[in-house]
Parts: C-alpha cells; structure tokens; sequence
C-alpha cells in the first residue's frame, strides 16, 4: 500500500481539502500566498512611486522654482 493510500485512510473526509495554516486561524495556505504576492506587488508600487516623487523633487522641483535645494 502506498503512502497516498495510507494518508487517505487515515484523513478519511478531510483528504484533498485545503489546510489551514495553523489549526486556531482560519485562511488557508492559499490564501496566504495571495496575501504575500499582493503585498509584494504593492510594495514594489511603492517604491517605484518614492523613485518617481524623489526624481520630481530633485531634478524637476528645482527648474521650476520648488523646493530649492542648495
């Protein structure tokens, strides 16, 4: 008998059902890496926005007379 078998057996109904993280929490490990991904995507978002915002301080701001930097 081999280990799906066996993992089956003894899992009964909850075989082939998504787990939970930790038994207390309930989202799913799926559910998490969507959350990761999201939050990566947002972060790299945010940094291309400070990019863009320091760009226009610095190089731009100064030709039109804002925020003079000495």
């Amino acid at each position: 008998m081999g280990e799906a078998k066996r993992r089956k057996e003894s899992l009964g109904e909850d075989y082939g059902k998504e787990q939970p993280i930790l038994p207390w929490l309930p989202i799913k490990k799926s559910q998490a890496e969507k959350f990761i991904n999201w939050t990566t995507r947002g972060t790299w978002i945010s940094i291309g926005l400070v990019v863009v915002f320091w760009l226009v301080v610095r190089l731009v701001g100064p030709a039109f007379g804002w925020w003079q930097v000495d």
